[in-house]
């Protein structure tokens, strides 16, 4: 939970809500997608580096038990550069329920590889296909494994296409956040001839199959979880819309107090 914590405050307040059998398997598998995440997103490794480690770790995802002596020598060489996060996958995938490990460790790998893809193409999205592609292997694979988990925990049954556009909303808005930081760094998430108003249509059509994917769920722990997150990518997508960069801290801590006390 402390590692949770640094590397993300919005899952964190989720997470740490979660009853303690969830929160142990939701947290271990969140911080599997972020330490694949980090190497993605790494600012200082080459391209081919990025591949490389990527795609390797995809293919030790595919193998139980996961090799954690073969990981750490893949990450070896470059350890110096790498967050706690990503050097100690094998711990997250070991504090994982065993019974559950498979789909976790199933998803990241998949999630690597699609990530790898994209680093290799410049993250250069040129069509709405592309988009729903990208924001398929970086966000959606992540509602599918947790409709995935929630089945797992109290045979809790979801729509996984609304679990997809879930992820999608998110990282939609996460798109229209950061838009100014990724022209900077050369990266393109806007489809050819895209204005924001497109890319805002886009995460409001998938934040309302993130509504309708939530209507499925009756357990209220399980609710709650979905509710915050979602709740703070409206608000964020209404803060960008008039302008603000993000939302504040205490617009955070009200959106969160408001769905807790619901």
């Amino acid at each position: 939970m402390h590692v949770l914590k640094l590397t993300s405050r919005t899952f964190y307040i989720p997470i740490k809500l979660l009853k303690p059998k969830l929160r142990k398997t939701v947290g271990s598998a969140y911080l599997c997608m972020r330490a694949i995440d980090e190497i993605e997103d790494h600012i200082q490794l080459e391209s081919e580096i990025k591949q490389h480690l990527l795609r390797e770790t995809s293919q030790l995802l595919k193998q139980q038990p996961f090799d954690k002596g073969k990981y750490q020598s893949l990450i070896q060489p470059y350890e110096k550069y790498l967050p706690e996060v990503t050097i100690r996958l094998g711990d997250w995938i070991d504090f994982c329920p065993d019974e559950i490990t498979g789909t976790v460790t199933d998803a990241t790998s998949v999630m690597a590889n699609g990530m790898a893809k994209w680093v290799d193409k410049g993250w250069k999205v040129k069509t709405e296909e592309d988009l729903d592609e990208y924001t398929y292997y970086v966000a959606g694979l992540v509602g599918i494994m947790l409709s995935d988990i929630w089945k797992w925990y109290d045979g809790t049954t979801t729509n996984r296409e609304l679990a997809i556009g879930y992820g999608r909303g998110l990282q939609a808005v996460n798109v229209l956040r950061n838009v100014d930081e990724d022209r900077e760094r050369g990266v393109q998430f806007f489809p050819d001839s895209w204005t924001k108003d497109d890319m805002f249509a886009y995460a409001e059509e998938n934040l309302r199959k993130a509504d309708a994917y939530m209507k499925d769920i009756k357990t209220k722990n399980i609710l709650l979880f979905c509710k915050i997150p979602l709740a703070l990518a409206k608000r964020t997508l209404k803060a960008l819309k008039r302008g603000q960069e993000k939302m504040t801290r205490q617009e955070v801590e009200e959106t969160v107090e408001q769905i807790v006390n619901e």
